[in-house]
């Protein structure tokens, strides 16, 4: 036989992605962006029938960001060491109850409470699903799976479609509540399928055999699925004390973000205080929650972080502050509005779409920077007299960086992050995200404070404006992102 041939058939033997772990992957990633975009059009609604004004219903926002960006890392690095099946059963579980909770509140705090229900369980899809990628490609000989990495990209983007419309749908049907009974199903279908798909643990002890993994992931090996034999008691490997000081640190950088105001400066205090400690922690622990001596010596992952902060000001504010001015300032109802997404979404996914399997990231990133700053500038010249084609035109400009920035910081952490911590690194992604869209609801609050009128858009839409131009200018200084490609075509096949 000869060489080529040879090879041809190393090819063929080959095995490939288990597309029957998709369907779990996905349900479990969408079930905070959904949540993100219908909320988005049920906060003039709620404020209504509440009598909160726009500066209190911004707490149904930041809740569930507080909620995610403390969980993501954290239930990340459970799914590094036990695997994702088991958290991705409890989260998802959660993700029911608060939508029972939603349903049923009386008032906005147990409505924000739920909300935080909710932010804890959609920390588990994102996480696994990368988890899963990671241990497919080194099953697999595939280690960049682009197709799928770009098909998970493109189902939030589609879900981000759904998101402000079926919001308005239910809203129109039953109300906001309605809004918040959409997570039963959402919740009970995700079990099922994490039930059905996911790979199951051999033992206690949270490795996955063979015969195991053959089940429930169609001949996939004790090397996949995330249930990999791990050594060491779970006490040693989980830090603690990392944990809490790491969730001191963060909550109360964002409770301050959430109220800026200087009266709140020992907010601040307490950040430092705590932050400090926990990075002594860290440097000295055996087996670290957050292994900063990596991290540190990772900087093109730091600026991808810093990057995904920034770049998510500008989306999250579009999301929530123009929607809520095209309700409040421009006088369309929820369904309309919603509706005005929808050429965002569409074109997010296009981009999404074109640009996934082609190589590198850096590109993506500065043609999403300048439609970001591009749409900041369009969104000062709205009024409420503006005709509607102006608000689809500000929706399709911000759809280009919706599309491929999204994407591109997604890949990015892909191939920057230590494979053994892919899934805690894909959690740290999202706490800077959510990091951002904390920065995003509370500059949002400040700027409309009792009503969402058309001064208040427009002083958001400068802080959106500044924030678009610090991205840009860090995309095009940082020269490590020329590094960074997709360039295995083949992975999702």
């Amino acid at each position: 036989m000869t060489e080529a041939r040879t090879d041809a058939v190393r090819e063929a033997d080959q095995p490939g992605f288990d597309r029957r772990l998709l369907p779990p992957m996905m349900l479990g990633s969408v079930l905070n962006p959904i949540n993100s975009t219908i909320i988005a059009v049920a906060l003039i609604p709620i404020g209504k029938a509440l009598g909160a004004p726009p500066s209190q219903t911004a707490w149904l926002v930041s809740a569930l960001y507080l909620a995610t960006a403390l969980g993501q890392p954290v239930v990340g690095r459970l799914i590094d060491i036990f695997g994702p099946r088991r958290l991705f059963l409890v989260s998802t579980s959660l993700v029911g109850v608060a939508g029972v909770v939603g349903t049923l509140a009386p008032n906005l705090w147990v409505l924000v409470a739920a909300r935080v229900l909710l932010g804890f369980g959609t920390c588990a899809g994102y996480p696994a699903a990368m988890a899963l990628l990671r241990s497919e490609a080194n099953r697999t000989g595939r280690d960049s799976p682009a197709g799928v990495l770009t098909a998970l990209a493109v189902t939030n983007q589609t879900i981000a479609v759904i998101g402000p419309l079926l919001g308005g749908l239910l809203i129109g049907l039953g109300g906001w509540r309605a809004t918040f009974a959409l997570n039963v199903p959402l919740a009970v279908a995700a079990v099922l399928l994490g039930l059905l798909r996911l790979p199951k643990p051999a033992g206690t002890g949270g490795g996955m055999g063979v015969e195991a993994g053959t089940e429930a992931g169609g001949g996939t090996g004790a090397e996949i699925g995330g249930e990999s034999p791990r050594r060491g008691r779970p006490a040693t490997q989980l830090d603690l004390p990392g944990m809490g000081l790491f969730a001191a640190t963060l909550i109360s950088l964002l409770l301050f973000l959430m109220n800026l105001h200087l009266r709140d400066w020992y907010l601040l205090a307490i950040t430092a205080a705590a932050g400090a400690a926990f990075a002594a922690r860290e440097l000295r622990a055996a087996t670290p929650f957050i292994d900063l001596r990596v991290l540190g010596g990772n900087t093109p992952l730091l600026v991808t972080y810093g990057r995904a902060l920034v770049s998510y000001v500008v989306a999250y504010a579009f999301l929530y502050g123009f929607t809520q001015w095209t309700e409040e300032g421009f006088g369309l109802s929820p369904f309309h509005a919603g509706l005005v997404q929808i050429p965002m979404f569409l074109l997010g996914i296009g981009a999404s779409i074109v640009s996934g399997r082609r190589q590198g990231v850096r590109g993506k990133l500065l043609v999403g920077a300048v439609g970001q700053i591009v749409a900041c500038l369009v969104m000062l010249t709205l009024h409420g007299g503006s005709p509607v084609w102006m608000l689809v035109v500000v929706a399709l400009i911000f759809g280009v960086p919706q599309g491929l920035n999204s994407l591109a910081l997604q890949n990015s952490v892909y191939f920057q992050a230590d494979p053994e911590r892919t899934a805690s690194s894909a959690g740290l992604l999202r706490t800077f995200a959510y990091v951002g869209s904390m920065v995003a609801s509370s500059t949002t609050a400040a700027s409309f404070g009792q009503r969402a009128n058309t001064g208040g858009m427009h002083h958001l839409a400068w802080i959106m404006l500044g924030a678009g131009v610090l991205f840009l200018l860090v995309t095009v200084f940082d020269r490590t992102l020329g590094r960074v490609a997709t360039t295995d075509t083949q992975a999702a096949k």
